[in-house]
């Protein structure tokens, strides 16, 4: 009986290590009712699935960055997406009702995707374009980067041992790739870096190719510029990462 019960605990403990990395994913669709000249929203993310730490994790960032995408007068008490959804639709509505003439319907697209997984790491990206009236709206991009071990959401300053270095490396590439002098301001070429120093973007993110750096319209540039990336082969970034990666 000793020996069974050894065995089944063995066999317990096993099965738990190899279940805790695993996580997996179903489609979730959010979206307004379609119609003619209407404020339409339409998001869809992969969910996690299960009770575990990180799918809750996962789910609870990615709601949160979504409905900070929505909330267009920044006092809405939105605690999920259909509540986000409807603050969209109903403050639309408010703005009509004071401006008759900002009748142009808005819109939100929002897509989540996985741009990187292995054991250690998981990356979502946040794809979004918002059109709250004006001449155009808006596209942005969210990479959300998670420890799949420990369950938790990495921020900017947990994905490297050292920060400071890593930008200094940074820098260095990122005037190699747009042609600016090694000395001098990082604005020589017509960048809009504050204060004419560089610094990391917001957006930071694994990817199959390596680490990307996304700066956003209007981060570094003008709009019309578009977003500027540069991707870092991990063959290169490993020597900062504090989860280094295959090259």
């Amino acid at each position: 009986m000793k020996s069974k019960l050894t065995y089944l605990l063995i066999c317990f403990i096993l099965i738990s290590c190899n279940n805790k990395d695993s996580l997996s994913f179903e489609p979730l669709t959010i979206a307004t009712e379609s119609c003619d000249n209407c404020t339409s929203v339409r998001i869809e993310i992969p969910e996690a699935t299960g009770k575990t730490k990180l799918s809750k994790t996962i789910n609870s960032a990615l709601e949160g960055e979504i409905i900070a995408l929505l909330n267009f007068d920044e006092e809405s008490n939105a605690r999920s997406l259909e509540e986000a959804k409807e603050a969209f639709v109903y403050d639309y509505k408010e703005l009509t009702g004071k401006f008759p003439e900002e009748s142009m319907p808005w819109e939100a697209t929002i897509e989540g995707t996985i741009t990187f997984e292995n054991k250690d790491i998981i990356t979502i990206k946040l794809e979004s374009y918002i059109y709250t009236g004006g001449a155009h709206g808006y596209g942005t991009n969210r990479f959300l980067n998670f420890d799949k071990l420990n369950g938790v959401e990495l921020y900017q300053e947990d994905l490297f041992k050292n920060l400071d270095d890593f930008k200094i490396f940074a820098e260095a590439l990122f005037r190699k790739q747009e042609n600016i002098p090694a000395e001098g301001s990082i604005n020589n070429t017509g960048f809009m870096f504050e204060s004419e120093s560089f610094y990391l973007p917001d957006n930071l993110g694994y990817t199959e190719n390596g680490l990307l750096l996304f700066y956003e319209p209007y981060e570094i540039a003008s709009f019309a510029d578009g977003p500027i990336l540069l991707t870092i082969p991990y063959s290169d970034a490993n020597t900062f990462l504090k989860y280094p990666q295959q090259p």
